[in-house]
């Protein structure tokens, strides 16, 4: 992995107001005072704190439902993601936890490893948050990958901006802030398995700090955040890692994001739910050049809360990279079969996620277009058999395209999308792009689009729902009438050019 502090450097710089004010030191004693105050967020307590409880009070949508272990919040300027870092600060009030645990990128120090804070506290509008000095002190004796490095947090943004925050939300805590130099997978492993060998009978909070693509058109942007978002609901950190690398997505914290995940999974966390996803597009209308903000939290015992029960009990649990591998190779074998005129492929339901029964989409590519695509929407039958019988429909019976011929199976690319079910909607503003998908019913008329359709062409909330009138043959704003129901889902999506 190579993915490091290079990657990051760009990160805030969309910020207006920036860092040229800074000109002190920044550091009095072991108090680190704040440097971003009055800049990033308001640096008067009373504007501050109104600005937050505001931030708050706008966020919809239900909770969790269980155990907050961690999660993963942007950290530019209020003005910019602090609407989209409240969806994740909902959700800590109130929370007894023996400890927080802040990791950011490094913007402007370069070094190896990770750097745990030196001093006493850290300074904000609200007063000095006190720094987990005993938590701090075992992690150096654990792994010579944790040290102090003081110019790593001196004007560092990415640790501090999540400070107001947590003040309002929790009142008086300790933290540790940490700051990634190297962001490569084999330092996220290490400062993961030391945070848990650590702290593992404790109550702790994890948080990564991290904004997602820079500078790029509004459409691209959407595209790569996409599969961001989609690693951050599986728990997939070494997925996140690899995408990263490869340059298939961006994230300044890539790393502060991997270690939330991996530790959140060794503290017990089993559900993953993105809250909310947007970009600075959304906010200032420019979409010429745009960074992409997310929230995320994971949690673990999560059957309170109604999203949650349709994951535990309906189909919704996220597929392992074996499962995948196996539905993407019976997709294959049985278009393969058709072609050959053999009989359709024996499935054999090796575990209990293909057994279940679960709706599911495949498509065909073919030079990167569209080549077929048929699914179902309800879980009729066990999601092996229907991926089975959706890759020879997708590829013989989808009436947009003549039948596959037999020349054409090396060149097309398969892509499965194994659906949740559906959940009706009640306020629209609860649709993630990125996340869910559209199933609209009007009349006689119904109409579906998958969750990667929306970021492929890089739509916004309102054009995903013309565009998905327009797929069920009604008007574009028929979304709005009361004769018309709107369902969304969301989609484990995966594919052979992954």
């Amino acid at each position: 992995m190579g993915y490091s502090v290079n990657k990051a450097v760009i990160c805030g710089v969309f910020i207006i107001l920036s860092l040229v004010v800074i000109g002190v030191e920044g550091m009095a004693g072991s108090i680190r005072k704040s440097v971003i105050a009055g800049t990033w967020y308001p640096g008067d307590a009373v504007v501050l704190r109104a600005d937050i409880k505001r931030y708050i009070s706008d966020v919809d949508g239900d909770g969790i439902g269980g155990a907050l272990v961690g999660m993963v919040v942007p950290h530019a300027g209020y003005m910019y993601s602090g609407s989209v870092a409240a969806y994740a600060y909902r959700m800590v009030e109130g929370g007894d936890f023996d400890r927080v645990v802040i990791i950011g990128p490094s913007h402007r120090a370069s070094f190896r490893g990770v750097s745990a804070y030196g001093g006493d506290g850290y300074e904000t509008p609200f007063g000095v948050v006190p720094v987990d000095t005993e938590l701090r002190d075992a992690l150096l004796a654990h792994d010579s990958v944790i040290s102090t490095v003081t110019d790593a947090h001196r004007q560092e943004h990415s640790v501090e901006i999540q400070l107001p925050f947590l003040q309002a939300r929790l009142g008086a805590f300790t933290f540790l802030p940490l700051v990634m130099g190297s962001q490569d997978e084999e330092t996220c492993l290490k400062l993961a398995a030391a945070l848990y060998e650590i702290t593992q009978e404790e109550k702790v909070l994890i948080i990564g700090s991290s904004d997602l693509s820079h500078f790029h058109r509004y459409e691209a942007a959407v595209k790569m955040d996409h599969r961001v978002v989609q690693h951050l609901k599986n728990m997939d950190a070494e997925a996140l890692l690899d995408d990263l690398e490869d340059g298939e997505c961006e994230a300044c914290g890539g790393g502060p994001m991997s270690v939330a995940m991996m530790v959140s999974k060794m503290r017990g966390a089993d559900h993953a739910k993105v809250l909310c996803y947007a970009n600075s597009g959304d906010v200032t209308g420019d979409r010429r050049s745009v960074v992409g903000y997310a929230a995320a939290v994971f949690f673990k015992g999560g059957a309170k809360d109604a999203r949650t029960r349709e994951s535990a009990t309906s189909g919704n649990k996220k597929l392992t990279t074996a499962e995948r591998k196996r539905l993407l190779s019976l997709a294959r074998e049985s278009i393969s079969s058709r072609l050959d005129r053999g009989s359709l492929p024996e499935v054999h339901h090796s575990t209990q996620s293909l057994a279940e029964k679960r709706g599911a989409f495949v498509t065909l590519k073919k030079g990167g277009r569209l080549r077929g695509c048929i699914g179902y929407i309800e879980a009729r039958t066990p999601l092996a058999e229907t991926v089975r019988d959706m890759a020879q429909a997708a590829a013989f019976d989808d009436p947009r395209f003549p039948p596959l011929k037999a020349d054409e199976l090396d060149e097309i690319t398969i892509e499965i999308s194994a659906l949740t079910p559906l959940k009706r909607l009640e306020d629209v503003t609860d649709i993630i792009i990125g996340v869910h998908g559209l199933y609209i019913v009007s009349g006689f008329h119904a109409g579906l689009l998958l969750p990667q359709v929306a970021t492929e062409q890089g739509w916004d909330r309102t054009t995903f729902l013309e565009e998905t009138c327009r797929k069920a043959g009604v008007s574009r704003d028929a979304w709005q009438s009361d004769d018309t129901t709107v369902y969304c889902f969301s989609a484990d999506v995966f594919g052979e050019d992954e």
